[in-house]
């Protein structure tokens, strides 16, 4: 029942985040960024402790202003997980925020000006092993190279990527990440495709301003997708005009579908039609409801008829097959029949008796789920 991974990752250089490692074959982590106002600490601090509880690895939080940095650090003592710092242009408060205990500071060097003070910037990083992460935008690309090719293109992104990269690896500074997103999805896969082959390094992937919940999901799915199966990709973000918490569960969500992450429940479910025994999609909404706290890789389907449940549920590691009554299969072996009015209980029931089980709890049916390898 353990799920194959055909994929090859990308070696690269690996560099820490805190206490997450990124690239050099640590598992691909998922990012997210807040969305109050950083000066409200309270609030920030509220978003990112229910960012952490998504599953989160890594927050980013935008750092505007010397009144933010102040506020960044009041954060900073109150959360457990990496903090990445977003700030542009001011090198001062890049200084600030790295005595203040950011984890990394996002920030393209050659924005910054003058050599002394991007100087500065890259020994405050390098003095308390802070890891700088170049972030290119298609919509936020130098001037000269706009007017180079009239319009952001992959080469567009790449170039700039690269001016980035010179400037750190000419200051002996090498604990780096970079990002080459664009809002188009081929645009930003092709980017990315030409700077692997560039560099060596730790690549952050995004397809920004992707959109609202839905449609930014998809198209994250797309991308993210794309360069992920061809072992592209270190850390991810999937960028929502939504709650940021639905960020993490969709980068999840990606990572699982490619077998190269697995964490919390991994619900197989049909979409229902009439051959259905119970209504599936009330059932599927109401379970993951109640497993959202769970972050161990677990795969439960959920088949509304006899027809595919059977093999479905077989195949799971708790599966439910409809039928008059319902099967419930527990570790690929049907293990009791369960009541249609019945059916989200026992099966959160059984689901945590599993994992009980697993964390190796006494129980009545102990040893009877075979261990799974936690990827994540």
């Amino acid at each position: 029942m353990e799920a194959q991974n055909p994929i090859t990752r990308r070696q690269t250089r690996q560099i820490m985040v805190g206490k997450v490692p990124v690239g050099g074959g640590a598992p691909v982590s998922v990012q997210s960024m807040t969305n109050t106002e950083t000066c409200d600490v309270d609030a920030t601090v509220a978003q990112i402790r229910a960012l952490e509880r998504a599953g989160a690895d890594i927050v980013r939080v935008s750092v505007p202003s010397m009144d933010a940095a102040e506020a960044f650090g009041q954060i900073r003592k109150q959360v457990e997980v990496p903090l990445v710092t977003d700030i542009h242009f001011d090198y001062r408060i890049a200084l600030r925020v790295a005595d203040l205990g950011a984890d990394c500071l996002r920030i393209n060097p050659g924005n910054i000006g003058r050599e002394d003070r991007i100087r500065q910037v890259v020994d405050a990083a390098r003095n308390r092993n802070i890891p700088i992460r170049i972030g290119v935008n298609a919509g936020s690309l130098e001037k000269d190279l706009q007017k180079k090719y009239g319009e952001p293109t992959p080469e567009a992104l790449l170039e700039s990527a690269l001016r980035h990269i010179e400037i750190l690896e000419n200051l002996d500074f090498h604990d780096y990440k970079v990002s080459v997103k664009a809002s188009d999805v081929f645009m930003a896969v092709a980017a990315y495709r030409l700077l692997a082959d560039r560099t060596s390094n730790p690549l952050h992937l995004g397809i920004t301003e992707a959109g609202g919940a839905r449609a930014g999901a998809v198209k994250s799915a797309i991308g993210l997708g794309m360069l992920l199966s061809e072992g592209i990709g270190d850390t991810i973000r999937v960028s929502l005009a939504a709650d940021p918490v639905e960020e993490v569960k969709v980068g999840f969500d990606i990572l699982k579908s490619l077998h190269v992450r697995s964490k919390g429940i991994n619900l197989i479910a049909c979409p229902s039609c009439s051959r259905q025994e119970f209504d599936v999609i009330a059932t599927v909404n109401a379970l993951e409801a109640r497993l959202e706290d769970i972050t161990e890789p677990m795969d439960v389907a959920v088949i509304g008829c006899v027809v595919n449940g059977p093999g479905e549920a077989r195949e799971a590691h708790v599966g439910l097959a409809g039928g008059s009554p319902c099967l419930l299969y527990v570790d690929g072996r049907p293990d009791h029949k369960v009541d249609k009015e019945q059916l989200v209980d026992e099966l959160e029931r059984v689901i945590r008796e599993q994992l009980r089980l697993r964390r190796g709890q006494s129980g009545t049916a102990a040893g009877r789920i075979h261990s799974i390898k936690q990827t994540g």
